[in-house]
């Protein structure tokens, strides 16, 4: 399966117009934003637990990351309410479920295999710090292959990214244009390399998932099986 599988074109996807698909297990249902491979696969998506849903035991080959859009999110290493970043990386295991359901941004095979960075970040108890006109931000992670972090954009605020090795953002609350487009709540962009941002937040502003320099190499594929 291939889901805007081509990193050197501009990909979008309006989430919320899109339709829920059933996953494997019972009360979980994905939209997926890009996706190279089939259940194995190195993918993006927004995955909806239903309440007492539950997902079988697995380990992180290629590691995952996930914000928690909405709900608690949980497994056996803890609880993980509305608005938690969290990283497992490759090795790591568990078991996750949602008692009163929960919808995650969740991200794939796209560590660094030899990455051991675990770490849990509550993102509403952060406090935005500026970094241009404009523009606030919540530092999540970082290092030589990526950044992430939440952006704060003031309401009407331009704002340009130029030089950058890969641009990705989810709107997480409030909304912006961009290319003729408006994205609002759950929205996804991503750039290719050197495609330069040119956006415009919303007249109440916006709160951003923002992940950039992380498509300077090719993708690291899974292999099938």
């Amino acid at each position: 399966m291939e889901i805007n599988a081509n990193f050197d074109e501009r990909a979008v996807v309006h989430s919320e117009n899109e339709p829920w698909i059933a996953s494997p297990m019972k009360g979980v249902d994905r939209r997926m934003l890009d996706r190279i491979g089939d259940e194995v696969a190195r993918a993006t998506t927004i995955v909806r637990y239903a309440p007492g849903s539950a997902f079988s035991a697995h380990t992180h080959t290629g590691g995952e990351e996930f914000l928690v859009l909405d709900g608690v999110f949980q497994d056996e290493h803890g609880d993980f309410p509305v608005g938690t970043y969290v990283r497992n990386p490759p090795t790591t295991s568990h078991t996750p479920s949602a008692a009163e359901g929960a919808t995650i941004l969740v991200k794939l095979w796209q560590f660094d295999p030899d990455d051991r960075t675990q770490l849990t970040i509550d993102t509403t108890a952060e406090t935005p710090r500026a970094v241009s006109a404009g523009v606030s931000e919540i530092p999540l992670f970082e290092d030589s292959r990526e950044r992430v972090r939440i952006e704060v954009w003031d309401a009407s605020a331009d704002v340009t990214v130029t030089g950058h090795k890969g641009f990705e953002a989810l709107v997480i609350e409030g909304s912006f244009t961009e290319g003729g487009e408006t994205f609002e709540r759950n929205s996804w962009l991503r750039l290719p390399p050197g495609m330069a941002l040119k956006a415009t937040a919303g007249p109440e502003g916006a709160r951003l998932w923002v992940k950039s320099g992380h498509l300077a190499e090719p993708p690291i594929i899974p292999a099938a099986g």
